[in-house]
């Protein structure tokens, strides 16, 4: 081989050798091997002293592991994967896609409240479009009935938080009523029983948000569900 043909074969020897490096260095960064190492440690409220003395790295090196400055061997990452009970593997597999939905006011449906000959309200769901919720919104527009006709109460696991919009709401709430105007907001326990009933002579709208998570993350035992009358009185 002539002395050309080897100093050009060593270019590009050196050349692919490169390449192999700026991909490897690709990678690592795109697997945001520091930010993972950080959201492990705040999950289990450490600090960087206290997974230091887990790991035997120091604070400092730890520091420069989780703002990207230097690179984790394999011998660290698995240190570090260990204290938080975490196979190596969980470093280099594929992040899901964030979570993001809009639900356009046009796109919605608006559906009357079920089970009743004279609807209290209807609503909208704002968040049909995610699967898997954790969360049920809803815009809501609650209409003002004849006084001897009583809202219908109900009742379901989780918690409900309701945020009124304009007009007045009275929410009746395990025997007691409480009522609401624009920009006030309640939070309450939803396996009690509990109803709305629209105050004065326009409708009143309210942005309404339920969780299915029960109450300390114990089982609910189910509570009798009954209209909720004048005559009751606050326990």
């Amino acid at each position: 081989m002539s002395e050309r043909a080897k100093v050009k074969a060593k270019d590009e020897k050196m050349h692919e050798t490169l390449a192999d490096a700026e991909t490897a260095e690709r990678f690592i960064a795109e697997k945001h091997l520091g930010e993972r190492i950080r959201r492990l440690r705040l999950k289990k409220s450490m600090g960087l002293v206290e997974l230091g003395k887990h790991t035997g790295l120091s604070a400092s090196f730890l520091s420069q592991l989780e703002t990207g400055r230097v690179v984790p061997t394999l011998r660290n990452l698995a240190r570090i994967a260990m204290v938080f009970s975490k196979d190596l593997s969980h470093f280099f597999e594929s992040e899901p896609a964030a979570l993001f939905r809009v639900h356009r006011k046009k796109e919605r449906v608006r559906m009357p409240q079920t089970g009743v000959d004279l609807p209290t309200y209807s609503f909208e769901s704002l968040g049909y479009m995610v699967p898997d919720r954790q969360m049920d919104p809803y815009y809501a527009e609650f209409v003002p009935l004849p006084e001897q006709v009583e809202p219908k109460a109900h009742m379901h696991v989780g918690f409900e938080f309701l945020y009124i919009l304009a007009g007045e709401l009275a929410v009746q709430h395990g025997g007691q009523e409480t009522v609401l105007g624009a920009g006030d907001a309640a939070y309450f326990d939803a396996s009690t029983s509990h109803s709305y009933r629209c105050v004065g002579d326009r409708p009143a709208e309210a942005v309404i948000v339920t969780t299915n998570q029960n109450p300390a993350g114990q089982n609910v035992p189910p509570r009798p569900v009954r209209p909720v009358t004048k005559n009751d009185t606050a326990e």
